[in-house]
């Protein structure tokens, strides 16, 4: 172990795509069922082989928890000291998934035999929560500097929903309703009021026309004909429940917000 550890910007970690946030999933996996290996169907079995038998240094991270109890964690990180592997970045928060616990991320500098053999012993003293990302083990910095950034979390979307290629108030010349300005102007609405929406808030209700009521009638009414010999067991089973808890009814439209709530 290294006598002093690097600390860095949370700019500086969130550059490199290492963080503990980012490190934690919403859906944590096993923490038994933990495994290093890798499998990418586009590498070759010969780079595979390689990569396998490496004995130099990689950057790599771990999350593991632990009970939040004194001495716990000076247990934990003296089995880096004993595998002598350097840690570059230590991060600590409250567990989200047990209130008794914290969770600690660390960001390594080890060869890959010396995290395998971490690993195995951490298991018996911590909660392997992840091992953060797989997919960029032994990933050289050069490499993760250039990769851009993307949506780690749903919450994300929100910053690049605007730039999403999609069909928005504006019309091909050859699109049915491109003359029928009542159309466009009902189309931007529901445009806008989509782009407006944020992770987290109520999906918001729309006041349909009178129109739309009907021609939603229709549908519903010929499609419920057709239900009892073409839709699936499970829709069957499911569909009396849409019309009991969420308005699937010939005279009116179902808003999103009700679904969502019921599914929940």
């Amino acid at each position: 172990m290294q006598p002093a550890m690097m600390m860095f910007s949370s700019k500086y970690w969130a550059r490199r795509g290492l963080s503990l946030d980012s490190a934690v999933p919403q859906e944590y996996p096993s923490p038994r069922n933990v495994t290093l290996n890798r499998t990418n169907s586009g590498r070759s079995d010969d780079k595979k082989a390689k990569n396998d038998s490496t004995s130099e240094g990689g950057k790599t991270a771990v999350v593991f928890s632990l009970k939040n109890e004194v001495g716990g964690l000076v247990k934990a990180l003296r089995l880096f000291q004993e595998k002598h592997v350097s840690m570059v970045h230590i991060e600590s928060r409250k567990s989200k998934r047990r209130s008794s616990e914290v969770e600690i991320f660390v960001d390594c500098d080890c060869t890959r035999k010396e995290f395998n053999e971490l690993i195995q012993l951490l298991k018996y003293e911590t909660n392997i929560v992840t091992l953060n990302p797989p997919e960029n083990i032994w990933t050289d910095e050069e490499e993760l500097d250039c990769v851009p950034w993307f949506p780690r979390k749903i919450a994300e979307l929100d910053k690049c929903s605007q730039r999403v290629l999609m069909y928005g108030s504006e019309l091909d010349a050859d699109h049915p309703g491109f003359k029928d300005n009542v159309y466009r102007q009902r189309r931007k609405y529901f445009v806008d009021v989509a782009m407006s929406y944020k992770y987290g808030q109520p999906i918001p209700r729309v006041d349909y026309t009178p129109e739309e009521i009907k021609t939603w009638g229709v549908v519903f009414r010929e499609l419920s004909k057709l239900y009892p010999t073409h839709a699936c067991r499970e829709y069957l089973k499911n569909f009396p429940l849409l019309t009991k808890y969420c308005g699937y009814r010939d005279d009116n439209v179902p808003q999103l917000e009700d679904v969502a709530m019921f599914l929940k």
